[in-house]
């Protein structure tokens, strides 16, 4: 690169006595290039993201997808809705303190649990943190009411909502050592 006749190269800045040489505006254009191009270190929404090593998404059965959306119609439809869109306002407690009913698709939460999570709370109920009730905020289903196939049949449908990104996701979470689920009994009142 030239110099333009009669510029002056600035002068090194002096750290001990020693020159320290300054670094080139080309340098931190290229540097504040590369943090624009990468984008904030995080997002504001949380995602989910598969690993970088990919679990294969298992082939759901066309059958159980089937068996299990009439389990649901059954079981499930009255609070979780008809096509599993949950309740208007499922994030706003209601006027008792309790969350309505969540959506299963994917504007829902349901996928970023494991199978073995969904089972345990299908089969015997959930006291969401916010429950201020006596009631639990899912009542649980005995093997009385549901079967364990019937269980399985149910995750089979709902995971026919989901995307392949929050398929892979839940995958993932199979895959992880079981979190234990706090009872369901614990809390409110």
């Amino acid at each position: 690169m030239g110099r333009a006749p009669g510029a002056r190269l600035a002068e090194p800045r002096r750290a001990g006595g020693e020159a320290v040489p300054r670094r080139s505006s080309s340098s931190l254009a290229l540097g504040l290039l590369l943090v624009l191009a990468c984008g904030p270190a995080s997002s504001a929404q949380p995602a989910a993201r598969s690993s970088p090593t990919s679990v294969p998404i298992p082939t759901l059965d066309p059958g159980q997808v089937s068996r299990g959306r009439v389990v649901f119609g059954q079981h499930c439809a009255s609070c979780h809705g008809v096509d599993a869109h949950g309740t208007p306002d499922w994030q706003q407690p209601d006027g008792r303190g309790d969350l309505p009913a969540p959506p299963h698709d994917d504007t829902g939460h349901t996928w970023r649990h494991s199978d073995a999570q969904l089972s345990e709370i299908i089969r015997g109920g959930l006291r969401d943190q916010f429950n201020k009730t006596p009631e639990l905020t899912m009542p649980p289903f005995q093997t009385d009411q549901l079967s364990d196939q019937q269980i399985s049949d149910v995750l089979a449908y709902l995971k026919s909502l989901w995307s392949a990104e929050h398929r892979q996701f839940q995958e993932e979470q199979n895959r992880r050592p079981p979190i234990p689920m706090p009872s369901p009994s614990a809390g409110g009142g």
